[in-house]
Protein backbone atom coordinates (compact mmCIF):
# COMPACT_ATOMS: atom_id res chain seq x y z
CA UNK A 1 0.00 0.00 0.00
CA UNK A 2 2.61 2.31 0.84
CA UNK A 3 4.57 1.80 -2.23
CA UNK A 4 1.22 2.49 -4.08
CA UNK A 5 0.52 5.69 -2.44
CA UNK A 6 4.01 6.98 -3.15
CA UNK A 7 3.35 5.58 -7.16
CA UNK A 8 0.29 7.99 -6.92
CA UNK A 9 2.30 10.49 -5.31
CA UNK A 10 4.88 10.44 -7.74
CA UNK A 11 2.11 10.32 -10.99
CA UNK A 12 -0.05 13.36 -9.35
CA UNK A 13 3.22 15.39 -8.52
CA UNK A 14 4.78 15.15 -12.58
CA UNK A 15 1.55 15.99 -13.65
CA UNK A 16 1.17 19.16 -11.54
CA UNK A 17 4.50 20.37 -12.74
CA UNK A 18 3.17 19.67 -16.75
CA UNK A 19 0.14 21.78 -16.11
CA UNK A 20 2.52 24.65 -14.21
CA UNK A 21 4.70 24.23 -17.77
CA UNK A 22 1.27 24.77 -20.04
CA UNK A 23 0.99 28.05 -18.49
CA UNK A 24 3.96 29.07 -19.93
CA UNK A 25 1.76 28.36 -23.89
CA UNK A 26 -0.79 31.22 -22.48
CA UNK A 27 1.84 33.46 -24.56
CA UNK A 28 1.14 32.37 -27.80
CA UNK A 29 4.81 30.97 -28.15
CA UNK A 30 3.62 27.66 -28.50
CA UNK A 31 2.70 28.00 -32.55
CA UNK A 32 6.36 27.81 -33.51
CA UNK A 33 5.70 24.00 -32.45
CA UNK A 34 2.80 23.34 -34.68
CA UNK A 35 1.73 24.02 -38.22
CA UNK A 36 -1.11 26.32 -38.64
CA UNK A 37 -3.51 27.62 -35.87
CA UNK A 38 -6.25 26.45 -33.89
CA UNK A 39 -9.96 26.38 -34.63
CA UNK A 40 -12.53 28.63 -33.41
CA UNK A 41 -14.13 25.45 -31.96
CA UNK A 42 -12.33 21.90 -32.54
CA UNK A 43 -14.68 19.17 -33.47
CA UNK A 44 -15.06 16.11 -35.05
CA UNK A 45 -18.14 13.55 -36.14
CA UNK A 46 -19.05 13.27 -32.50
CA UNK A 47 -16.62 15.32 -30.49
CA UNK A 48 -15.96 18.96 -30.16
CA UNK A 49 -15.11 21.51 -27.50
CA UNK A 50 -16.76 25.29 -27.55
CA UNK A 51 -15.28 28.87 -27.90
CA UNK A 52 -14.90 29.03 -24.13
CA UNK A 53 -13.35 25.61 -23.27
CA UNK A 54 -16.51 22.77 -22.95
CA UNK A 55 -15.94 19.60 -23.92
CA UNK A 56 -19.38 18.37 -25.83
CA UNK A 57 -19.54 14.65 -26.78
CA UNK A 58 -22.60 12.68 -29.05
CA UNK A 59 -22.41 9.60 -26.99
CA UNK A 60 -23.75 6.46 -27.90
CA UNK A 61 -23.60 2.48 -26.67
CA UNK A 62 -20.17 1.72 -27.41
CA UNK A 63 -20.06 -2.56 -28.93
CA UNK A 64 -18.94 -4.24 -25.92
CA UNK A 65 -18.78 -7.68 -24.95
CA UNK A 66 -18.85 -9.12 -21.26
CA UNK A 67 -17.25 -12.22 -19.85
CA UNK A 68 -19.22 -15.18 -17.63
CA UNK A 69 -19.31 -13.64 -14.16
CA UNK A 70 -17.47 -15.32 -10.97
CA UNK A 71 -18.83 -14.96 -7.02
CA UNK A 72 -16.19 -12.32 -5.16
CA UNK A 73 -18.18 -12.01 -1.53
CA UNK A 74 -21.49 -10.69 -2.03
CA UNK A 75 -22.01 -9.86 -5.51
CA UNK A 76 -20.82 -11.34 -9.15
CA UNK A 77 -17.87 -9.72 -11.29
CA UNK A 78 -17.75 -10.28 -14.68
CA UNK A 79 -14.94 -8.54 -17.03
CA UNK A 80 -15.79 -6.15 -20.00
CA UNK A 81 -14.34 -5.14 -22.85
CA UNK A 82 -15.52 -2.18 -24.81
CA UNK A 83 -14.59 0.34 -27.64
CA UNK A 84 -14.06 3.82 -26.59
CA UNK A 85 -12.72 6.48 -29.64
CA UNK A 86 -10.39 3.43 -31.41
CA UNK A 87 -9.58 1.78 -28.16
CA UNK A 88 -10.21 -1.30 -26.55
CA UNK A 89 -10.83 -0.89 -23.03
CA UNK A 90 -11.31 -2.88 -19.95
CA UNK A 91 -13.62 -2.62 -16.93
CA UNK A 92 -14.97 -4.65 -14.17
CA UNK A 93 -18.16 -4.82 -14.10
CA UNK A 94 -20.02 -5.43 -10.42
CA UNK A 95 -23.61 -6.64 -9.04
CA UNK A 96 -24.91 -7.24 -6.17
CA UNK A 97 -26.32 -10.46 -5.38
CA UNK A 98 -29.87 -10.78 -5.42
CA UNK A 99 -31.19 -10.16 -1.38
CA UNK A 100 -28.17 -7.39 -1.44
CA UNK A 101 -30.33 -4.94 -2.59
CA UNK A 102 -31.93 -2.61 -0.15
CA UNK A 103 -32.26 0.65 -2.64
CA UNK A 104 -35.71 -0.11 -4.64
CA UNK A 105 -36.62 3.14 -6.25
CA UNK A 106 -40.42 3.06 -3.85
CA UNK A 107 -42.44 2.02 -6.96
CA UNK A 108 -41.88 -1.94 -6.80
CA UNK A 109 -38.66 -1.69 -9.01
CA UNK A 110 -36.15 -3.56 -7.25
CA UNK A 111 -33.63 -2.74 -9.71
CA UNK A 112 -30.02 -1.54 -8.20
CA UNK A 113 -28.26 1.84 -8.19
CA UNK A 114 -25.04 1.99 -10.37
CA UNK A 115 -21.77 3.66 -9.84
CA UNK A 116 -19.28 4.51 -12.41
CA UNK A 117 -16.29 4.14 -10.86
CA UNK A 118 -13.04 5.93 -12.11
CA UNK A 119 -9.72 4.98 -9.71
CA UNK A 120 -6.59 7.34 -9.64
CA UNK A 121 -4.21 7.50 -11.24
CA UNK A 122 -1.30 3.80 -11.78
CA UNK A 123 -4.63 2.33 -10.01
CA UNK A 124 -5.71 -0.74 -12.16
CA UNK A 125 -9.19 -1.96 -12.11
CA UNK A 126 -8.42 -4.83 -10.08
CA UNK A 127 -6.21 -2.66 -7.39
CA UNK A 128 -9.85 -0.34 -7.02
CA UNK A 129 -11.59 -3.51 -6.19
CA UNK A 130 -11.53 -2.94 -2.26
CA UNK A 131 -14.31 -0.01 -2.78
CA UNK A 132 -16.24 -1.74 -5.56
CA UNK A 133 -16.95 -4.69 -3.48
CA UNK A 134 -17.81 -2.11 -0.30
CA UNK A 135 -20.39 -0.39 -2.42
CA UNK A 136 -21.62 -3.57 -4.08
CA UNK A 137 -22.57 -4.56 -0.30
CA UNK A 138 -24.13 -1.43 0.42
CA UNK A 139 -26.41 -2.42 -2.51
CA UNK A 140 -24.60 -0.57 -5.43
CA UNK A 141 -23.73 -2.07 -8.81
CA UNK A 142 -20.48 -0.74 -10.63
CA UNK A 143 -18.23 -0.38 -13.69
CA UNK A 144 -14.70 0.10 -12.81
CA UNK A 145 -12.40 1.26 -15.89
CA UNK A 146 -8.98 0.60 -16.64
CA UNK A 147 -8.82 3.85 -17.66
CA UNK A 148 -5.79 4.72 -20.40
CA UNK A 149 -2.58 4.99 -19.38
CA UNK A 150 -4.12 4.19 -16.23
CA UNK A 151 -4.86 7.58 -15.44
CA UNK A 152 -1.72 9.19 -16.58
CA UNK A 153 -2.37 12.47 -18.11
CA UNK A 154 0.24 14.20 -20.35
CA UNK A 155 -1.47 17.97 -20.55
CA UNK A 156 1.78 19.34 -23.26
CA UNK A 157 0.83 16.27 -25.78
CA UNK A 158 -2.75 17.16 -25.45
CA UNK A 159 -2.06 20.79 -26.12
CA UNK A 160 -0.24 19.52 -29.52
CA UNK A 161 -3.33 17.53 -30.58
CA UNK A 162 -5.62 19.96 -29.73
CA UNK A 163 -3.67 22.42 -31.85
CA UNK A 164 -4.03 20.26 -34.65
CA UNK A 165 -7.56 19.55 -34.61
CA UNK A 166 -6.47 16.27 -33.15
CA UNK A 167 -8.74 14.73 -30.10
CA UNK A 168 -6.83 14.56 -27.27
CA UNK A 169 -6.37 12.11 -24.80
CA UNK A 170 -7.60 13.38 -21.86
CA UNK A 171 -10.80 14.09 -23.41
CA UNK A 172 -11.38 10.64 -24.66
CA UNK A 173 -10.80 9.72 -21.05
CA UNK A 174 -14.15 11.90 -20.40
CA UNK A 175 -16.02 9.66 -23.11
CA UNK A 176 -14.65 6.25 -21.71
CA UNK A 177 -16.07 7.28 -18.69
CA UNK A 178 -19.46 8.24 -20.34
CA UNK A 179 -19.32 5.10 -22.56
CA UNK A 180 -19.09 3.17 -19.05
CA UNK A 181 -22.43 4.66 -17.85
CA UNK A 182 -24.09 3.40 -21.41
CA UNK A 183 -22.97 -0.16 -20.70
CA UNK A 184 -24.22 -0.17 -16.89
CA UNK A 185 -27.59 1.66 -17.92
CA UNK A 186 -28.30 -1.75 -20.18
CA UNK A 187 -27.21 -4.42 -17.68
CA UNK A 188 -30.98 -5.78 -16.68
CA UNK A 189 -30.12 -5.70 -12.79
CA UNK A 190 -29.25 -1.80 -13.15
CA UNK A 191 -32.10 1.24 -12.85
CA UNK A 192 -30.81 3.37 -15.71
CA UNK A 193 -32.57 5.84 -14.11
CA UNK A 194 -30.08 5.87 -11.56
CA UNK A 195 -26.19 6.26 -12.03
CA UNK A 196 -24.08 8.01 -10.23
CA UNK A 197 -20.24 9.09 -10.91
CA UNK A 198 -17.37 8.64 -8.19
CA UNK A 199 -13.97 8.86 -8.49
CA UNK A 200 -10.93 8.86 -6.36
CA UNK A 201 -7.89 11.53 -6.67
CA UNK A 202 -7.18 12.13 -10.78
CA UNK A 203 -10.52 10.02 -11.52
CA UNK A 204 -12.11 12.40 -9.56
CA UNK A 205 -11.22 14.92 -12.02
CA UNK A 206 -12.93 12.81 -15.13
CA UNK A 207 -16.01 11.98 -12.55
CA UNK A 208 -16.65 15.50 -12.56
CA UNK A 209 -17.01 16.20 -16.31
CA UNK A 210 -18.56 13.34 -17.00
CA UNK A 211 -21.24 14.11 -14.63
CA UNK A 212 -21.73 17.53 -16.16
CA UNK A 213 -22.11 16.19 -19.43
CA UNK A 214 -24.53 13.16 -18.38
CA UNK A 215 -27.35 14.64 -17.84
CA UNK A 216 -28.62 11.70 -16.85
CA UNK A 217 -26.91 10.65 -13.98
CA UNK A 218 -28.01 11.63 -10.35
CA UNK A 219 -24.84 13.77 -9.15
CA UNK A 220 -20.59 12.83 -8.32
CA UNK A 221 -18.72 11.87 -5.81
CA UNK A 222 -15.36 13.03 -5.85
CA UNK A 223 -13.23 11.76 -3.57
CA UNK A 224 -9.06 13.20 -2.65
CA UNK A 225 -9.61 15.38 -5.83
CA UNK A 226 -9.59 19.13 -7.16
CA UNK A 227 -9.43 21.24 -10.10
CA UNK A 228 -6.45 23.02 -11.99
CA UNK A 229 -7.40 26.66 -11.00
CA UNK A 230 -7.21 27.25 -14.57
CA UNK A 231 -9.52 30.37 -14.71
CA UNK A 232 -7.56 32.48 -12.24
CA UNK A 233 -4.09 31.62 -14.44
CA UNK A 234 -6.19 33.17 -17.44
CA UNK A 235 -6.68 35.99 -15.34
CA UNK A 236 -3.63 36.82 -13.85
CA UNK A 237 -2.05 36.25 -17.46
CA UNK A 238 -4.19 39.05 -18.86
CA UNK A 239 -3.74 40.27 -22.29
CA UNK A 240 -0.58 38.13 -23.02
CA UNK A 241 -2.97 34.78 -22.52
CA UNK A 242 -3.50 32.49 -25.69
CA UNK A 243 -6.73 31.56 -26.67
CA UNK A 244 -6.10 28.89 -28.01
CA UNK A 245 -4.23 27.33 -25.51
CA UNK A 246 -6.34 28.70 -22.68
CA UNK A 247 -9.13 27.07 -24.34
CA UNK A 248 -7.61 23.49 -24.39
CA UNK A 249 -7.16 24.04 -20.49
CA UNK A 250 -10.07 25.19 -19.59
CA UNK A 251 -11.70 21.74 -21.35
CA UNK A 252 -9.54 19.20 -18.85
CA UNK A 253 -10.12 21.11 -15.92
CA UNK A 254 -12.79 20.13 -14.00
CA UNK A 255 -13.53 23.42 -12.13
CA UNK A 256 -14.73 25.05 -16.17
CA UNK A 257 -18.13 22.04 -15.41
CA UNK A 258 -19.24 22.66 -12.01
CA UNK A 259 -21.87 25.16 -13.59
CA UNK A 260 -23.33 22.59 -15.53
CA UNK A 261 -24.01 19.92 -12.54
CA UNK A 262 -26.62 21.00 -10.91
CA UNK A 263 -29.56 20.99 -9.79
CA UNK A 264 -27.98 17.46 -9.31
CA UNK A 265 -25.37 17.34 -6.32
CA UNK A 266 -21.38 17.76 -6.31
CA UNK A 267 -20.15 15.79 -3.44
CA UNK A 268 -16.87 16.09 -2.32
CA UNK A 269 -14.90 14.07 0.72
CA UNK A 270 -11.54 14.76 1.26
CA UNK A 271 -8.80 14.52 4.19
CA UNK A 272 -7.48 17.69 6.08
CA UNK A 273 -4.21 15.69 6.15
CA UNK A 274 -3.79 14.49 2.66
CA UNK A 275 -0.30 15.14 1.45
CA UNK A 276 -1.26 14.96 -2.11
CA UNK A 277 -3.74 16.86 -2.91
CA UNK A 278 -4.04 19.52 -0.28
CA UNK A 279 -7.55 20.53 1.19
CA UNK A 280 -6.84 24.14 0.75
CA UNK A 281 -7.12 23.11 -3.18
CA UNK A 282 -9.92 20.57 -2.43
CA UNK A 283 -11.61 23.77 -1.05
CA UNK A 284 -11.18 26.08 -3.66
CA UNK A 285 -12.77 23.76 -6.09
CA UNK A 286 -15.43 23.60 -3.63
CA UNK A 287 -16.13 27.06 -3.59
CA UNK A 288 -16.60 27.27 -6.95
CA UNK A 289 -18.96 25.19 -7.30
CA UNK A 290 -22.81 25.88 -7.50
CA UNK A 291 -25.61 24.41 -5.57
CA UNK A 292 -26.62 21.30 -4.34
CA UNK A 293 -23.50 21.11 -3.38
CA UNK A 294 -21.43 19.31 -0.20
CA UNK A 295 -18.11 19.04 0.97
CA UNK A 296 -17.17 16.19 4.11
CA UNK A 297 -13.57 16.54 5.85
CA UNK A 298 -12.18 13.58 7.36
CA UNK A 299 -9.18 13.59 9.57
CA UNK A 300 -7.45 9.84 8.13
CA UNK A 301 -3.62 10.37 7.55
CA UNK A 302 -4.28 8.53 3.94
CA UNK A 303 -4.92 10.18 0.08
CA UNK A 304 -8.12 8.35 -1.49
CA UNK A 305 -10.83 6.61 0.39
CA UNK A 306 -10.13 5.72 4.06
CA UNK A 307 -12.65 4.33 6.79
CA UNK A 308 -13.20 7.38 8.22
CA UNK A 309 -14.93 8.63 5.26
CA UNK A 310 -17.47 6.13 4.92
CA UNK A 311 -20.23 7.66 6.50
CA UNK A 312 -19.92 10.44 4.36
CA UNK A 313 -20.40 7.92 1.52
CA UNK A 314 -23.75 5.80 2.75
CA UNK A 315 -25.25 9.28 3.33
CA UNK A 316 -24.51 10.90 0.27
CA UNK A 317 -25.11 7.67 -2.27
CA UNK A 318 -28.85 7.54 -0.27
CA UNK A 319 -29.53 10.98 -1.09
CA UNK A 320 -28.50 10.65 -4.64
CA UNK A 321 -30.57 7.92 -5.54
CA UNK A 322 -33.63 9.32 -3.25
CA UNK A 323 -34.03 12.12 -5.39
Amino acid sequence: MQGRMKGVALMLAVCAVALLMGWHYFSGTHYDMVSGTAPAVVSGEEWAVSEDGILKYQIATPQYNISPSWIDGNSTVSLVRFDSRMTLMSALLRIPLKGTNAHGNGNGNESIPGIVLLPGATVSKEAEQGLARHLADLGYASITLDQRNLGGIDPQGDLQMFLKGEEPTEHKMVYDALAGAEILRRQPEVDPERIIYAGESNGGRFAIIASALDEACRGVLAISTCGYGTDLRIASAGEDADKQAARFYRSIDPESYLNLIPPRPLVMIHSRNDTVVSYQLAEQTYRLGLQPKRLHTVGCSRHGFCPEMDDALKEELARMIRN
